[in-house]
């Protein structure tokens, strides 16, 4: 590994000039045709009534497919743009662009669906057994299933079509939202403006002054903005709910379940596992109260560090310790990880003007990926970056997949990542000397627990209850803020003295338009990864190939048959989450003897 990282990615070598780009510019024209293209294809297109027809197709999938890697090459290159320099304008411009672009291809996939539909059974079957098909019948199933679900193809395309400037519309003007929060932060006698993204960090700031005096200014500027957020926010739920209607669902977590290919049935088992032992987890809360000197933990005290990590941690530091315990696991893992560091694959640099939060996205077509997050030297941010980096490990794993084997939903992208994080977190607890360090770094370890456990459980009974009042009409900021904090009092068992009631104004989350519910599938994926790592822990060095093929399959089942055909488990069933839970329950029982003679 390089010993001089750059703290900035590289992004010219997709395509040079940023925003300005006249290669991205020619490259989008060109999709734009090519989309045309399939398009016209498919719509003078008639559904195969013999096997001999079904050949007709080939040379469209073909095309198709160069057209959804192209697609996601643009948007993730766009993406960058815009989370690096929220005031570029131009990168505002092509996300828009490339939106569109996305919509006209869902249009085609809608009118392929169709045709998918009214393929009759016999000929279906002849078709998938087709040995140039055989490696896209899960996914083409898959597609044939979804459609029976929906409208017919012109409505389909008609809501595609008004969704750009209707409900993508809606999800980007959170950005603009957020790119004109300006918090004040006054240090070394200067008052600093600090963006969200900056203004976050200190949320977790160990000096407890900084992080109430942050948190009063965080909430005020929420509630500066509650109108345009409630507002953004009731149009984006309002769209789903009359899309839903039209298409007679009557759950509004069919849509979230479907694209995470997992059953409610799998839902409320990993739940009823988390809440029946959240006890445990309020004994946490509890001691580390007593710890802090507070009779209860306030929303800013709960990730609250205790113990103590000597100085700030080193973007080269965070670097070489994430390789080095990654190669303990899988060299694979610990050798892509030293190409994104040496590449210059990832953003890490603290500076004002860059989205807040972190995240890892694909390069279809140039088989790379990039990683975003604001490196602040904490322990915090050194799991950011192995989660990341787990991410950036699972696409990697696929890049060899046919394109549209490579769709693996959110839940499972999230075991990937959590399950890199707790490689880094576990490794460094027990190699830890230092009585503090160990602590600290073990307290660091259960967080993650209670942020999957207790606050995400949060959004997700939050945005539940939401949708069921939405269905009644706009919801005000003041009603959105009563019940975020109801959801975390019973998220949290009312362990806490406060909440965050402007959580749904702040959090980007609730705002995503490709996947709905963005929230159950990071605790699947906590959870999924857990499981995972008491499974590695019980085989061995073997374990890290059986891993690789797991990932490798993600596209390509359901969450319930990669579970029974890589674990021999059920997911519908509480043992295997239990199982899960246990670990994560043995570090808590770990923390409360080293704590005893501080309670």
């Amino acid at each position: 590994m390089k010993s001089n990282l750059s703290l900035t990615w590289d992004l010219e070598s997709i395509f040079p000039g940023g925003s300005s780009s006249q290669e991205l510019n020619d490259f989008l024209s060109k999709l734009e045709k090519d989309i045309a293209a399939v398009q016209q294809i498919i719509q003078d297109a008639i559904a195969p009534v013999d096997i001999q027809a079904t050949k007709v197709f080939d040379g469209f999938i073909a095309s198709y497919a160069s057209c959804v890697e192209r697609v996601s090459e643009a948007s993730s290159f766009v993406s960058c743009l815009g989370a690096q320099d929220q005031h570029d304008k131009k990168a505002i411009q092509l996300s828009g662009k490339v939106t569109n672009l996305q919509a006209q291809l869902m249009s085609v996939s809608a009118e392929f669906e169709h045709l998918l539909r009214n393929t009759e059974d016999e000929v279906w079957d002849q078709w998938m057994e087709r040995e140039e098909l055989v490696e896209l019948s899960f996914v083409l199933n898959e597609s044939r299933e979804q459609a029976r679900e929906k409208l017919n193809p012109e409505l389909e395309s008609l809501a595609l079509d008004l969704a750009v400037d209707g409900y993508h519309g809606w999800g980007g003007f959170y950005d603009t939202i957020v790119s004109h929060v300006q918090i004040p932060f006054d240090e070394d006698g200067t008052t600093k403006m600090l963006s969200a993204g900056q203004a976050a960090n200190k949320l977790h700031d160990p000096r407890l002054d900084i992080r109430e005096s942050m948190f009063d200014k965080w909430e005020e500027a929420w509630t500066k903005s509650e109108d345009y957020c409630a507002d953004t926010l009731n149009h984006l739920a309002g769209f789903r709910l009359k899309l839903y209607d039209r298409r007679g669902w009557n759950s509004i977590l069919q849509e979230p379940l479907s694209i995470n290919r997992m059953s409610q049935q799998t839902l409320n088992a990993m739940w009823n596992v988390i809440i029946d032992n959240k006890s445990v987890f309020v004994e946490y809360l509890e001691r580390k109260a007593k710890i802090l000197g507070v009779e209860k933990l306030s929303w800013v005290d709960v990730e609250a560090p205790i113990g103590n990590i000597s100085g700030k941690i080193t973007y080269q530091e965070a670097a070489e310790d994430i390789v080095k315990q990654f190669r303990k696991f899988s060299p694979k893992l610990a050798e892509f990880s030293e190409l994104a560091f040496d590449q210059g694959w990832i953003e890490a640099e603290d500076r004002p003007g860059k989205r807040p939060g972190g995240f890892c996205t694909a390069l279809s077509v140039s088989k790379e990926t990039r990683i975003f997050m604001t490196f602040g030297g904490t322990a915090s941010n050194v799991s950011t970056l192995a989660h990341e980096l787990g991410h950036g490990y699972h696409q990697h794993l696929m890049n060899d997949l046919h394109v549209l084997n490579q769709n693996y939903a959110m839940n499972v992208a999230e075991t990937a990542s959590t399950f890199a994080e707790m490689i880094v977190a576990d490794a460094l607890v027990k190699a830890a000397t230092d009585p503090q360090e160990k602590l600290a770094l073990l307290e660091e370890k259960i967080q993650n627990s209670i942020a999957f456990f207790m606050n995400i459980h949060a959004r997700f009974l939050f945005e539940t209850r939401f949708y069921d009042l939405r269905k009644n009409g706009l919801v005000s900021a003041q009603e959105l803020s009563t019940l975020m904090e109801e959801a975390q009092q019973e998220a949290f068992c009312g362990a806490l003295s406060s909440y965050h009631p402007h959580f749904w104004a702040a959090k980007l989350h609730f705002y995503i338009t490709d996947v709905p519910f963005y929230n159950f599938p990071y605790t699947f994926g906590y959870m999924f990864s857990t499981g995972l790592y008491v499974r590695a822990q019980q085989e061995g060095a073997s374990f890290a190939d059986k891993y690789d093929l797991l990932l490798q399959d993600t596209g390509m089942m359901t969450v319930e048959e990669l579970a029974s055909k890589h674990l021999a488990v059920d997911l519908t069933g509480p043992e295997f989450w239990q199982s899960a839970i246990d670990l994560c329950i043995s570090d808590v029982k770990e923390f409360m003897e080293m704590t005893e003679h501080l309670a």
